[in-house]
């Protein structure tokens, strides 16, 4: 049994062949919508979300599993006390794979420890969230051919970001990748993943202006700024709409960029960018469904001729 709480827990060569997999479910849609029949899903999620929970059930329902669980800790046991230790074991019994998002970190780690399926972290806190790495990756790979030499910028809130700390993550460990940090001073990334980068001898720049920087980016990953990190609402206000992306910012831009974002978007991509053929983050949203469907076949050791 295998679980994945983060995107380092599959090698490269392991990712190659689930990227591999999500194309050809991609492509070839029938060819799996009975994988998964007689199998049950559950998600359990202890904070909110849309598309992380909505694209885990659509993935399980298109293989033709089924899906149970909750969406919010107040319509759990957790809200009289259960702790995720228990929880895991009841649903052990109930389900034959898990996805968990949890507000603390490492709360899946605990459940992973207690649990006799394959339990899936779809985000503790501010600390990892493998599965949007792994659409973020798949993503990049599908429309760029390639994991490997580009320049990347992370803009907006690079500190609380766990999107952006678990595709740093998994990005080093490609060839001839460069990240240039676009955000104010305080959101810049965390000092643990610089110094990462430093040990490695892995280029990156930090900078404040996304101008300064645009014509140089294959890839830009846009955050928002999250309010639900912020411990005050001044700091959320202040700096909420620090970086609006629109067409006079992108028309800085390589023709051939690819803007991602794992949404929910807020204020910053304007909505006149959508229409643009580097507008990536709604394709994004659909490698998600395939890339999760891929995880889901292979954590429960299905194959599919």
């Amino acid at each position: 049994m295998r679980h994945i709480m983060s995107p380092l827990d599959f090698t490269t060569e392991e990712l190659d062949k689930l990227f591999d997999l999500a194309n050809d479910i991609e492509n070839n849609p029938r060819k799996y919508a009975h994988a998964c029949d007689g199998k049950i899903l559950a998600t359990c999620f202890y904070e909110p979300s849309t598309r992380t929970r909505l694209s885990f059930e659509s993935a399980m329902t298109r293989l033709g599993g089924q899906v149970i669980g909750f969406s919010d800790a107040n319509s759990s046991s957790a809200s009289k006390g259960e702790s995720v230790a228990d929880t895991i074991r009841v649903i052990s019994c109930y389900a034959d794979i898990c996805a968990m998002r949890h507000p603390k970190e490492g709360a899946p780690i605990v459940a992973a420890e207690h649990s006799r399926i394959p339990v899936i972290n779809a985000g503790d806190g501010g600390h990892q969230h493998p599965t949007q790495t792994l659409t973020d990756l798949l993503t990049i790979r599908s429309m760029k051919h390639k994991l490997n030499n580009f320049t990347i910028g992370l803009c907006g809130d690079l500190k609380f970001g766990r999107t952006v700390h678990s595709l740093i993550d998994a990005l080093v460990r490609y060839d001839s990748i460069r990240f240039i940090f676009i955000s104010p001073e305080e959101l810049r990334v965390p000092d643990y993943i610089t110094e990462m980068l430093k040990e490695k001898n892995i280029p990156y720049e930090e900078v404040i202006r996304l101008e300064n920087v645009m014509p140089e980016l294959d890839v830009l990953y846009m955050t928002r700024v999250q309010r639900e990190r912020f411990f005050n609402e001044e700091d959320y206000i202040r700096l909420k709409d620090f970086y609006i992306l629109d067409t006079d910012k992108l028309a800085l831009a390589k023709e051939d960029m690819l803007i991602l974002h794992p949404l929910p978007r807020v204020n910053e991509i304007a909505v006149e960018v959508d229409n643009d053929p580097r507008a990536a983050y709604f394709n994004q949203a659909q490698y998600g469904v395939y890339v999760r469907m891929a995880l889901i076949l292979t954590l429960l050791g299905i194959t599919v001729e």
